[in-house]
């Protein structure tokens, strides 16, 4: 007898419904998968001859084969072995061939018959809605994942006999007790999505112009490096940064939240991603850490970061050939992975921070501390930081070692709501100016754009050919002042870039003016 269950593969964002067949048939016992089964489908044999025996489940002795399909589609992973089980039961006859036509089902198997959480439920879990199934059955831990997607009956499972049970037991004398639950979020658990932070912006004395430059950037959407010694304060200000981005929209939650489930970041019994991500990976990961990649395909730090931050300290101290590859995922937002299999892209769209030291010492033009490095240390420490690299980073500012009197001084300091409130009002801006155009930020203008609402009159346009000769910019550092300027100037709730507004963006362009 033929049965057929459903369960789903992912692939980059997206998933794929995969149809179980699974015939028994008289002749030599056997077990014997089909359709691209990876090392772990294989091995799901013995795991599931294993949970069903202590479960009190009898296995059956036959020559069972069990299908894949599309048979041309790479399965990997042990997603499938719930499905595998109740297909193989549902061919022995111990419940209705069509009782699994609506569910997809997913899960991994202990020897012990539990259900252990897998990654990426929540894409799949939208795949199945999006192919018309009404139902799915998940592992307990992924319950708060799955049950965000509306239109679909999530029921959660904390082992195979529960499952078993659910398919066998008659509705008409039914012990609800041995039934399933449905789960599902209640409206508080899906829309607050409110942030929670531990750290403040009122936190950091002084810095009034990093933290000034930091507002600009998160405004707009620029990507910033702070430069200065060690200990002035630059890896403290970027972990702030994610206290005054604006709050997380519940479709941006959900896309972080799916990002995270495929990479298998996701915490157990969480549903979504209530505050925006920030990442800090050590300068010592590699390119397929950053980008993404491995063989089966998982997104990198980049994609992580995905509606968040970014931050990599001390930026020259990463692989030269880590760095480079990130130039198309900051221009496009998106990172794509080729393989032989395929292609997949993972979003990116986050805000790049970055810091650096001046020198290697890390003390050239302190007033305090002697730099003792050569001209020739200074120069390759920041060459190892390439030009189209600089290019794609918006701003560049300088964060001096902070004084004694500014722990002494007691004036108020802008605590992050305050700041975030700015912030709220210039994106505010940028959306209603935008809205026709498919864009939400400064940062994101083409060229086409920058010429209709980044215009300059005469003064601006004689400074800014003057720092075009002076600065050595390149024409990508070129437009990258103009959005900067078009965000200072929404700050200042200024309809036009005027002078004062161009000149700060310039000031924000350190490096190009060391001759970077």
């Amino acid at each position: 007898m033929i049965s057929k269950t459903h369960s789903c593969a992912l692939s980059g964002l997206d998933g794929n419904i995969i149809e179980i067949e699974a015939d028994l048939s008289f002749g030599l016992t056997g077990f014997d998968i089909v359709g691209l089964p990876d090392a772990a489908i294989n091995e799901s044999k013995q795991r599931i001859r294993t949970a069903m025996n202590n479960s009190g489940i009898e296995f059956p002795v036959k020559k069972i084969t069990v299908n894949l399909a599309p048979a041309d589609l790479k399965k990997e992973g042990a997603t499938y072995d719930l499905a595998i089980s109740i297909a193989l039961l549902s061919a022995n006859g111990d419940f209705s061939a069509d009782a699994t036509d609506s569910y997809v089902l997913i899960g991994e198997l202990a020897l012990d018959g539990r259900l252990r959480g897998v990654r990426g439920v929540l894409p799949m879990v939208i795949t199945a809605f999006n192919n018309g199934f009404k139902r799915v059955i998940v592992p307990q831990d992924n319950a708060k994942e799955a049950a965000i997607v509306k239109g679909i009956e999530v029921y959660p499972a904390s082992d195979l006999a529960s499952v078993v049970r659910h398919f066998t037991t008659d509705d008409a004398k039914d012990n609800t007790s041995n039934k399933l639950k449905i789960f599902k979020l209640s409206e508080d658990d899906i829309n607050n999505v409110s942030p929670n932070y531990s750290v403040d912006f009122s936190e950091v004395k002084g810095q009034w112009d990093a933290k000034r430059a930091i507002e600009i950037a998160v405004s707009g959407g620029h990507n910033i490096l702070m430069i200065g010694s060690p200990g002035s304060g630059k890896s403290m200000l970027a972990k702030r940064i994610p206290t005054i981005l604006p709050e997380l929209t519940f479709d941006e939650a959900l896309e972080i939240t799916k990002i995270h489930s495929i990479a298998g970041t996701l915490k157990s019994n969480m549903s979504l991603f209530k505050q925006r991500p920030f990442r800090n990976p050590h300068h010592t990961i590699s390119t397929a850490g950053l980008v993404g990649g491995g063989t089966n395909v998982r997104p990198g730090e980049l994609s992580l970061a995905h509606n968040g931050v970014l931050f990599m300290d001390e930026l020259p101290e990463f692989k030269r050939e880590t760095l480079e590859v990130m130039r198309q995922p900051l221009e496009d937002a998106s990172v794509t992975i080729s393989r032989v299999a395929g292609t997949l892209t993972f979003p990116c769209n986050m805000l790049f921070v970055a810091s650096m030291n001046p020198c290697p010492c890390g003390f050239y033009g302190s007033h305090d501390k002697i730099c003792k490095c050569t001209p020739q240390a200074i120069a390759k420490y920041k060459g190892r930081i390439s030009g189209p690299l600089l290019d794609r980073i918006d701003i560049h500012i300088e964060v001096p070692a902070i004084k004694y009197d500014d722990f002494e001084d007691n004036a108020k300091v802008e605590t992050s709501a305050e700041i975030r409130a700015r912030v709220n009002a210039a994106r505010k801006k940028q959306l209603d100016r935008y809205k026709e155009y498919g864009i939400y930020s400064n940062s994101q203008l083409t060229p086409k754009l920058l010429a209709e609402f980044c215009e300059l009159d005469s003064d601006c346009k004689n400074i800014m050919r003057m720092a075009f000769s002076d600065m050595n910019l390149s024409a990508r550092a070129h437009d990258r002042v103009l959005k900067v300027a078009r965000t200072i100037a929404d700050l200042s709730e200024s309809d036009q870039i005027k002078v004062e507004h161009l000149a700060e963006a310039l000031q924000y362009r350190n490096l190009d003016k060391m001759g970077m």
